[in-house]
């Protein structure tokens, strides 16, 4: 039976953590390691976290140089098989995703695993904004603007340790970046459930403001460039135009 971390990245959010922690901790799979990365918190995070430090099975709390630096701290800590990563704002949809990606795995023998995933409201988490439905990766995909959430974005430890972690040249798409590189530049296998795993809220840090949407697709072309992968330039203008008019709805 594979063994999955979970990986939650924190700072200064006690308003969701508590979401975050009780929606791993509900689920039904059995073989779970669950690893907290808090950045320092100064807000009562932290205080919040200590409640559930029995079942926590990694804490650490301490600076870091942002998001991906603490996510590849999770990793590099991480014992299991597979690693999944679920974000301080965000939840599972259910108490049974867990055991729905070990099943694909166990069967498929993949590397990589994902699913849909839908953006709701901040403070209504039952109220649905957007549903993302990744849909099945073809190649040429990442091109026309494609890539998976990245929440329900299950990958082998293995191809981590192959392949590198997050590149912390990006502030803002370095998920994007490993992403992209992993299927896009290395062909790792994948496969694609259509099933609803994990609920985001609104207000995510690539696509808070029209300026970061714009930042993040000019890392997003720098990821291109810096993979050996030449990019269609109708991606470098309807992705982020995409993003901007959704600020607006």
């Amino acid at each position: 039976m594979y063994r999955i971390s979970i990986i939650t990245v924190v700072k200064n959010n006690a308003q969701t953590i508590k979401d975050a922690i009780d929606s791993v901790l509900s689920q039904t799979y059995q073989n779970i390691e669950y690893i907290v990365i808090d950045g320092g918190s100064t807000d009562g995070t932290v205080e919040i976290i200590n409640g559930y430090k029995e079942k926590i099975d990694i804490l650490i709390s301490e600076p870091d140089y942002g998001i991906y630096d603490a996510m590849n701290k999770g990793i590099k800590e991480a014992s299991g098989d597979i690693i999944g990563f679920l974000n301080s704002d965000d939840m599972y949809n259910d108490e049974h995703v867990l055991n729905r990606i070990y099943e694909v795995f166990a069967k498929t023998k993949v590397d990589i695993v994902y699913g849909d995933l839908v953006y709701v409201e901040k403070s209504n988490t039952s109220k649905i904004i957007r549903y993302w439905k990744a849909g099945e990766y073809k190649k040429g995909a990442f091109k026309r603007g494609w890539h998976p959430p990245h929440p329900s974005f299950f990958v082998k430890k293995e191809i981590y340790e192959k392949y590198g972690l997050f590149d912390l040249d990006y502030r803002i798409a370095a998920d994007y970046e490993l992403m992209l590189r992993f299927i896009e530049k290395y062909r790792i296998k994948t496969v694609y459930i259509q099933n609803l795993l994990v609920k985001m809220r609104t207000g995510g840090e690539s696509n808070r403001s029209v300026a970061n949407i714009i930042k993040a697709n000019i890392e997003s072309y720098k990821a291109w460039k810096k993979n050996g992968l030449s990019v269609f330039p109708f991606f470098i203008i309807m992705k982020p135009l995409r993003k901007i008019l959704q600020l607006f709805r």
